[in-house]
């Protein structure tokens, strides 16, 4: 029999949190993080929230004003997964969970204009559990998809596909049984075998041979907003890897808070991951020369010994506040209550 490490309870324990939060107004929120989060909770965010200590300001400041915006709001999840941080000396447990919060966008969020229909926004967490409570979370989200949905596209035209993107072509993410051990391994070090490779850019292999070593060639990289969504070994290198290798330098090394995996599934998550400066143009924009952070969170799918799909959050948002660009205020003009 395999071996298997059990998440389980860790993993139900995220998934009634997220079932209260479904069923809270926003005025019951402080209520539910009480009871499942640590007063000092450490919250990370893309921009304009960023980093938030402490739970009370983590619902005063993003809960509770998302809530009141997109009213029903509900989490479709597409996957969850759990493991320890393969990157902790201690291994401390992580539940990763990945879909979209849907609602009806009935009121501006961020001074983007509601439309009164299902808006849909793109999200990634992942949970620090000890002790039965919620001590630490990255969550990570798409604000220029939302914004897209609701008319006001922050950004030149993508490189790749504008998507409401699905959860696995495999629809297998919801990992609530125990695992054997040694898939999650295979996915971890499939992982890492990948991160070596990207994180060089000079393997001297020609890019898509390089990519094959650890993809599929039928992979599907589901990317954010302003660059979009790639299928194919051969058109993830044209429609993103190369563009993007060919418009930075000074990439800088692979900076990862967690990395983990369970079963086939795992990702990782970083604060920056990593830095690089744009010196040759980067999404229609021009070179700018100042190095910026790039905040990631990439999930992966693995199919036998390669990876075949990968969903990827970035906070373009802070990357282009870096370069002088504010994408929030320069496409939006709604003041907010």
């Amino acid at each position: 029999m395999a071996n298997t490490q059990s998440f389980r309870d860790e993993k139900t324990f995220i998934t009634a949190f997220h079932t209260a939060l479904d069923a809270a107004s926003a005025d019951e929120i402080p209520a539910i993080f009480a009871k499942f989060c640590t007063p000092d909770l450490k919250w990370r965010g893309f921009h304009p929230f960023d980093e938030i200590l402490g739970a009370e300001q983590v619902v005063e400041t993003f809960w509770q004003p998302l809530k009141r915006s997109l009213t029903r709001m509900q989490n479709r999840v597409d996957i969850l997964f759990a493991g320890r941080n393969s990157l902790a000396e201690d291994g401390d447990t992580w539940v990763v969970t990945m879909g979209h919060l849907v609602g009806l966008f009935d009121h501006a969020w961020l001074k983007i204009r509601p439309t009164g229909k299902m808006a849909f926004l793109r999200y990634c967490a992942f949970y620090r559990v000890a002790g039965g409570r919620i001590v630490e979370t990255a969550m990570y989200f798409d604000i220029p998809h939302l914004m897209v949905q609701a008319g006001q596209n922050p950004f030149q035209p993508q490189t790749a596909a504008h998507l409401v993107q699905p959860g696995p072509m495999t629809h297998d993410g919801l990992l609530m049984q125990d695992q054997p051990e040694e898939d999650g391994i295979k996915t971890l070090d499939l992982i890492n075998a990948m991160i070596a490779d990207l994180g060089r850019w000079d393997s001297g292999l020609p890019l898509e041979e390089e990519l094959a070593r650890t993809w599929h060639d039928d992979m599907i990289w589901w990317g954010p907003e302003g660059i979009g969504a790639t299928y194919t070994i051969e058109r993830y290198a044209k429609q993103h890897s190369g563009p993007f290798r060919a418009g930075f330098s000074k990439r800088s090394g692979t900076g990862h808070i967690c990395r983990l995996a369970e079963g086939h599934y795992g990702g990782f998550f970083g604060w920056p991951n990593f830095v690089a400066t744009p010196s040759g143009g980067f999404m229609g924009m021009p070179a700018t020369d100042k190095p910026g952070e790039f905040r990631v969170i990439d999930i992966y799918r693995r199919a036998g010994d390669k990876l075949a799909e990968n969903w990827i959050f970035i906070d373009l948002l802070h990357f282009w506040k870096m370069q002088g660009v504010d994408i929030l205020d320069r496409t939006t003009g709604i003041d907010t209550p």
